[in-house]
């Protein structure tokens, strides 16, 4: 497989990355030395989710502000499933007096158990929001589905919802991950024949281990290609020989993304480094 590695690249190209946040201790203190890896590339941000129903608020704003203190800007998970217009103003003020100035808003998911409730029913409520609560305060980052959301009624209403989050003030949506890079290409064609023209930045899972992969595909509605699911399956415990194959197909993704316009890369690193880095590197987004 040939391999990319032009100069003009690296420099043009903004690379984000998410983490979430830790539960334990060890966890807090390993994620600080993966954050100072990843910081050598330069990111344009980094994100970090928020559990259903908020479960992981201060957890996450607790990642938000270590990674403002280190000089990074930082973007907070925000989802209003569930939430009051009170108590979505009351975490905005927080936010903004943390400093933080990007959100990734959400409409999020309800712990399991609760019903529905809350005053929001849609991300595109909550942009509308933010919007008129802060103006511009906050760049806000919306999610976008190029294999369609698992809970959408069919593609054309994912689509939809889609645009009217566009519409009710986003600046940039970052996708669910994904390994066609045609699904992406035709759901950001699709929307700019509905006249979004906001940035679409793919979000890309590097493959490092079969079984977790498999598990979290299943559950959210990414589309695993037979082929790349029957070679997992074909290594068995061979984590070695996952982690190469792995490298290749996501490599040759960000690649044939980059060559076809995509704004950026947002990496889900799992609170790793390692994949992320050996990815960068392979595409020729080096330090």
């Amino acid at each position: 497989m040939s391999v990319d590695v032009s100069p003009a690249r690296s420099a043009a190209v903004p690379v984000s990355f998410e983490f979430f946040p830790p539960k334990t201790p060890e966890g807090v203190a390993k994620l600080r030395a993966v954050r100072q890896a990843l910081y050598a590339r330069r990111p344009e941000f980094c994100s970090v989710t928020y559990g259903a129903g908020g479960s992981t608020q201060e957890g996450t704003f607790g990642t938000v502000r270590e990674i403002l203190a280190e000089g990074m800007d930082a973007a907070s998970h925000f989802s209003c499933i569930g939430a009051t217009r009170e108590s979505i103003r009351g975490q905005l003020q927080e936010l903004r007096a943390m400093g933080v100035k990007r959100l990734v808003a959400l409409r999020g998911d309800l712990p399991s158990g609760y019903g529905a409730g809350g005053e929001f029913s849609y991300a595109s409520d909550l942009v509308e929001f933010i919007r008129a609560e802060t103006g511009d305060a906050f760049h806000i980052e919306v999610a976008a589905y190029p294999e369609t959301h698992p809970q959408a009624r069919s593609p054309e209403a994912d689509l939809q919802a889609f645009v009217a989050k566009a519409k009710a003030g986003a600046d940039t949506a970052i996708t669910q991950y994904f390994y066609n890079a045609d699904a992406y290409f035709r759901f950001v064609d699709d929307a700019r024949a509905r006249g979004v023209d906001i940035p679409v930045v793919p979000g890309i899972m590097p493959i490092t281990n079969s079984t977790q992969l498999l598990r979290f595909s299943d559950a959210s509605g990414a589309e695993i290609p037979r082929w790349i699911r029957l070679r997992l399956q074909a290594f068995g415990d061979d984590s070695e020989g996952i982690r190469a194959f792995g490298l290749d197909v996501v490599a040759g993704l960000c690649r044939r993304l980059l060559d076809g316009g995509a704004p950026g890369l947002h990496l889900y690193t799992m609170n790793q480094s390692a994949a992320s880095l050996a990815l960068l590197d392979r595409v020729g987004l080096g330090a």
